[in-house]
This record gives structure tokens, C-alpha cells and sequence, in this order.
């Protein structure tokens, strides 16, 4: 009985996403538990990064929000999202990972619910960036794994953990991606 009930709620909770017309559409909760989604950047280029505080690639965050910062002013926002699906390597609650951003990279840029980006319980975002649908599937491979998305809500690029935000070839899909109309 348990599985049945387990499989009802996934099934429930991926129901928006197929539903959905757009990553706009997909349901989410910001940081401090709002219900909202990414409507708000509709027309923005938006960097998705699955973040970490106590991960060998933590120190990203210096970079996500200085290109943040760069960028901001054009149409260009990253949005954090919390994941402890690689080694538990974000225990902390959504009021503990926020103070720690704050406190020690000064990230400005928003910080949503924390979530699953790979495995059964999957969120439907995730599932929508690296499904078999996506121009670029496959499971999200660590932390601080980025999708950049054009300004219709289009998947245009694919990062893995180890690349930057700061890298070159970031920041001229970011530029390439503001430029177009």
C-alpha cells in the first residue's frame, strides 16, 4: 500500500510539469517557501545552477554572483537551487543555506526551495532541463551543474559542475543569448 501511495505522489507532483507549456509553467518555492516559477523571468537569459554550501565547488558562488552582477543590468539573473542529491552535501534547512550564501558570498541572485535534480523523486524542472526531451538530456552529473535559458524560456546550453560561470565559453553563451531577440 505504501508504494501505491509513494507512486500517487510522485505522479501528482510530475503531473504539473507535463502539463505545463513552458519551464515558465513548472511550479516551484522560493527559498522561504513561496509558492511561484519562473514567469518572472520571462524575456530574461537565466543561468539554473543546482547549488551546494559544503561541496568542493562551493567556492562557484563568488563567480555566480559576480556574473550575476555583470549581466543583471542586460536581462540576465542565476537562480540557486538548493540540492543535496551529491553526497549530502547541502544538509542544512532553506533558512540555513540562505544565511550562509548571505554571509559568505553575498549572493543576491535567487535562492529557491531545495530540491531533487536526479532520481526517482526528481522535481519536475529537473526533469523538464535533463530529460529525454531536452536538447541536452541526461542526469545532472554533481553540484553547481548549469543550464543557460534564452529569453522564451528555450534550453540553450548546457554546463557540467566543473565549468565556471566565469569561464569563457559562459560568458559568450551568456552574451550570444542577450544579444538575441
Amino acid at each position: 500500500m505504501r508504494i501505491l501511495a509513494a507512486i500517487a505522489t510522485l505522479m501528482l507532483a510530475i503531473t504539473p510539469a507535463m502539463n505545463a507549456a513552458s519551464l515558465y509553467d513548472i511550479p516551484l518555492k522560493d527559498i522561504d517557501k513561496k509558492e511561484t516559477s519562473l514567469k518572472a523571468y520571462k524575456g530574461k537569459v537565466v543561468l539554473v545552477v543546482n547549488v551546494a554550501s559544503k561541496c568542493g565547488l562551493t567556492p562557484q558562488y563568488k563567480a555566480l554572483e559576480a556574473t550575476h552582477q555583470k549581466f543583471k543590468e542586460k536581462g540576465f539573473t542565476v537562480v540557486g537551487f538548493p540540492c543535496n542529491d551529491f553526497g549530502s552535501q547541502e544538509p542544512g534547512s532553506n533558512a540555513e543555506i540562505k544565511t550562509f550564501c548571505s554571509a559568505n558570498y553575498k549572493v543576491s541572485f535567487p535562492l529557491f526551495d531545495k530540491l531533487h535534480v536526479k532520481g526517482p523523486e526528481q522535481h519536475p524542472l529537473y526533469a523538464a532541463l535533463s530529460g529525454k526531451e531536452s536538447p541536452f538530456p541526461g542526469d545532472v552529473k554533481w553540484n553547481f551543474g548549469k543550464f543557460l535559458i534564452g529569453k522564451h524560456g528555450e534550453i540553450l546550453k548546457r554546463f557540467e559542475p566543473q565549468t565556471t560561470p566565469d569561464d569563457p565559453a559562459v560568458t559568450q553563451a551568456i552574451e550570444a543569448a542577450l544579444a538575441a531577440k
